[in-house]
């Protein structure tokens, strides 16, 4: 892993290492959203205890912000959904992930790639946590409740206030 994101969040910072090795388009991707600052100033907006925090879409009060087109799924690079693992977030569509991103909170098995089918192509691991995983933790366990349209949304913003790459 040659790749570093440093992630300063409302409740801390996070250290994510990317793996352009297994996941280059997944981690340029995910780079190019970086460094365009889209991430400063979303929000954590879809947060299950013992499943995942998901993040990257979504301003203050649900706005979704535009993103560039979707990605070709690359879950078949043979990195797992495991705890502290970053992974594309996506729609039923298999190739629909854009800037949206989800970290484990547990060992997702069931979200591992199994086919190249609708039902089996799973969600592209490209990244873990390497830093701040008491930060995650600590996301992880907000109070949450539904707004509008949206279930799971924690109650109070978890904010991501800036996202860059950095040197290791």
């Amino acid at each position: 892993m040659t790749k570093t994101v440093e992630m300063t969040t409302s409740a801390g910072t996070v250290r994510i290492e990317l793996d352009d090795v297994k996941a280059p388009a997944t981690v340029a991707n995910f780079l190019a959203y970086v460094n365009a600052g889209h991430y400063d100033g979303t929000i954590f907006h879809r947060v299950i205890k013992g499943f995942m925090i998901q993040g990257g879409g979504f301003e203050p009060g649900l706005k979704q912000k535009p993103t560039q087109e979707p990605i070709q799924n690359e879950a078949n690079n043979g990195l797992k959904n495991d705890k502290y693992t970053l992974a594309m977030a996506r729609t039923n569509a298999p190739h629909s992930a854009s800037a949206q991103f989800f970290i484990n909170a547990t060992h997702n098995d069931f979200l591992n790639f199994k086919s190249e089918s609708p039902q089996g192509w799973g969600y592209a691991v490209f990244g873990k946590v390497v830093g701040g995983i008491e930060v995650v933790d600590a996301i992880e366990k907000v109070a949450t409740g539904r707004q509008g349209f949206h279930d799971d949304v924690p109650k109070e913003d978890v904010l991501i206030l800036k996202a860059v790459e950095v040197t290791a």
